[in-house]
């Protein structure tokens, strides 16, 4: 040890049993702050023993988050369509009681228990398999996961599950069940040619509200992230209603365009805003299923950006630290030796931490998250005369040669913005003791990717004049070089250093690398098998999205075969209609989707949003696609049978 050594001391405390709760350890931590501001002490405990690392993990929790509401809304979804199809076809049912003396409210009475006591059956065969799932992939994925992984039953969250599902079943059904209870019985045996457009009663809607209020109560006090939960949920609340709107404004354009003289352009046109139209029920649930998947692939390719930024294609070899500036020269001379032809740097190096800026207290600025780090502890600092690789100049001046006037420094602009530090503010960094104060002359723009020498703070040569200071080095392999030899030459390599530069700290690159890469790659594809889950059961429910409206296209598939009309003329008409309106709520709800995901991943994640359409076309062409297909599949087997027999049962 000797001045200007790197030296860090670290303390680890073990609190006694009856204060190691959470709180006993917020509140040690937050009392040595407070007595001792100036202490530059970096503080970890076992909630954040690796800060950095830590973000990555909780934004992979608040996607996760995402996708459980993803699934929970489309879900709902998947419940509203088979609860419309379910009243479609019980019709007659209604008509039938009603006639014969039941009355409105145990028609739906009736009813609503018959739909709950499928939800009940659902929700039950859904427990069983989200019980089973840990232990099954837990077994799959053992040589997988970087942890040990030790599958549990969780009764609790497995009832919040089945909360979810009944709540879900409760809001989406009621207001189509609701809506029988004071439709008259002709009104119901005429429905299907005109329908009726009376609303619910009150009661029902009290009794949707209520449960919608629980649902989102649950939702909200059960999220990981309440409030990347509410924000979510309200943007998607936003989503629904624009869909209504996109609906009728689809229809009103329907009836002013002209009328094509292909016959069945025609009918696909006006299939598009008659009474009974498919629009509004369509729109909603496929735009809103295109939104929810276009969101979470954007929110995916963001996050997983974020966690496998490409690293350089050429990186360092070694990174070695406190090399004694006595010994600089010859440390050069055996690297060159080692390494013939291999690109050598080294700079001066020493620690520092910021101690104020403008005179304001570090601990009293609040700097934004990604940058808080900046002032949390000391940092790596250097001097330098000219601009250092890997930097270029993004506002104000450079230094000129041999300048000996006031202290000056040269800031990451983007960590300056993180901490509200501008051109021509003042700083004071407490360097081996002394407070040094410096103005900032101009900020850079450092590519941190490249694994070369950088810093956030940068000073002029004369700062740090004759203070004593280590050196900070790297070694990159010649191009076309093999990267460093493995085996034996890796480790003369190191035997030597550590004989000769016993103070010398080697780090290798390639193994730090390789570390990170494998728990990153880890947490990607669990961001992928997660978003894959979402998308799956998306694509399930809104195949069935058509299957609703089923009933009314066997009426018309019924009357148009008895009339003359070909099996092609009424598979292409639908076709057509269908494809439309596809294709203008998948529009909406990719823009829809990357706005919501800009807004996720940049106001609530905090980090870079990524705009690329890739994955959410996929997913909108997927959607549309499947939707499309379950349909025209439900028509055909309908037009494959004659008429006769389903004429009878219209």
């Amino acid at each position: 040890m000797q001045p200007g050594s790197l030296v860090r001391w670290t303390y680890r405390v073990a609190l006694p049993p009856e204060a190691s709760s959470d709180a006993a350890l917020d509140a040690l931590i937050a009392d040595a702050g407070t007595q001792q501001r100036d202490a530059g002490w970096e503080i970890r405990s076992r909630a954040n023993a690796n800060p950095g690392f830590q973000r990555n993990l909780e934004r992979f929790t608040q996607f996760l988050t995402l996708v459980g509401l993803t699934a929970l809304l489309v879900g709902g979804v998947g419940v509203a369509n088979a609860v419309r199809r379910f009243v479609e076809a019980k019709k007659l049912d209604f008509a039938t009681m009603k006639a014969v003396g039941a009355t409105g409210g145990r028609v739906v009475a009736i009813h609503l228990t018959e739909v709950m006591l499928v939800a009940v059956l659902g929700t039950a065969i859904g427990l069983v398999l989200g019980a089973a799932a840990p232990f099954a992939l837990g077994a799959a994925l053992a040589t997988v996961l970087p942890v040990p992984f030790e599958p549990t039953l969780a009764p609790g969250e497995l009832g919040v599950a089945a909360l979810y599902g009944l709540l879900t079943a409760l809001v989406f059904a009621i207001l189509p069940l609701g809506r029988a209870h004071d439709v008259p019985v002709s009104a119901l045996f005429r429905d299907q040619i005109e329908p009726d457009a009376r609303r619910p009663r009150a009661i029902y809607i009290v009794i949707c509200l209520l449960a919608l209020a629980g649902l989102v109560g649950v939702a909200l006090a059960f999220a990981y992230d309440r409030r990347i939960a509410l924000i979510y949920m309200a943007v998607m609340t936003g989503i629904f209603l624009l869909l209504r709107g996109v609906s009728w404004g689809l229809m009103a354009l329907a009836r002013q365009l002209p009328r094509p003289k292909t016959p069945s352009l025609r009918m696909a046109l006006a299939n598009s805003y008659r009474p009974g139209a498919l629009t509004p029920s369509l729109v909603l649930s496929l735009g809103l299923g295109v939104a929810l998947l276009s969101a979470l692939a954007f929110i995916d390719t963001s996050l997983t950006r974020q966690l496998t930024q490409a690293l350089p294609e050429k990186a360092p070899s070694y990174f070695f630290l406190d090399i004694p500036n006595a010994d600089a020269q010859r440390f050069d001379a055996v690297l060159q030796e080692e390494r013939p032809g291999a690109t050598l740097a080294r700079v001066p190096m020493m620690r520092g931490r910021i101690v104020s800026i403008n005179g304001v207290r570090a601990e009293d600025i609040k700097a934004s998250e990604q940058s808080a780090w900046v002032l949390d502890g000391d940092r790596g600092i250097t001097y330098a005369e000219t601009i250092p690789e890997g930097s270029k100049l993004a506002e104000g001046n450079w230094w000129p040669a041999g300048y000996s006037g006031e202290p000056l420094v040269s800031f990451d602009a983007q960590n300056a913005a993180g901490i509200g530090l501008k051109i021509g503010d003042t700083l004071t960094v407490n360097v081996l003791g002394r407070n040094i104060t410096a103005r900032v002359a101009n900020l850079r723009a450092v590519e941190w990717r490249s694994l070369g020498i950088n810093f956030v703070m940068l000073f002029s040569p004369n700062t740090f004049a004759g203070a004593p200071h280590t050196n900070l080095a790297t070694i990159t392999p010649a191009a076309g070089a093999a990267a460093n030899a493995a085996g034996g030459t890796d480790a003369a390599l190191l035997r030597r250093l550590a004989i000769e530069f016993p103070s010398v700290t080697t780090v290798r690159v390639k193994d730090a690398l390789e570390a990170i890469n494998t728990i990153v790659g880890q947490l990607a594809t669990a961001i992928r098998g997660a978003s894959g889950l979402a998308i799956a059961a998306s694509l399930l429910v809104l195949g069935g999205a058509l299957a609703a409206g089923q009933r009314a296209r066997l009426y018309d598939a019924m009357i148009l075969k008895t009339l003359g009309a070909t099996r092609r003329f009424i598979l292409s008409s639908y076709a057509l209609e269908y494809a439309a309106i596809g294709l203008v709520s998948a529009l909406f709800g990719v823009v829809a989707g990357a706005l919501a995901g800009w807004g996720v991943v940049t106001q609530v994640m905090k980090i870079e949003f990524v705009s690329d359409p890739t994955g959410a076309l996929l997913a909108a062409t997927a959607a549309v696609g499947v939707t499309v297909l379950f349909g025209l599949a439900g028509t055909l087997k309908i037009l494959s049978k004659a008429p006769a027999s389903h004429l009878r049962n219209l």
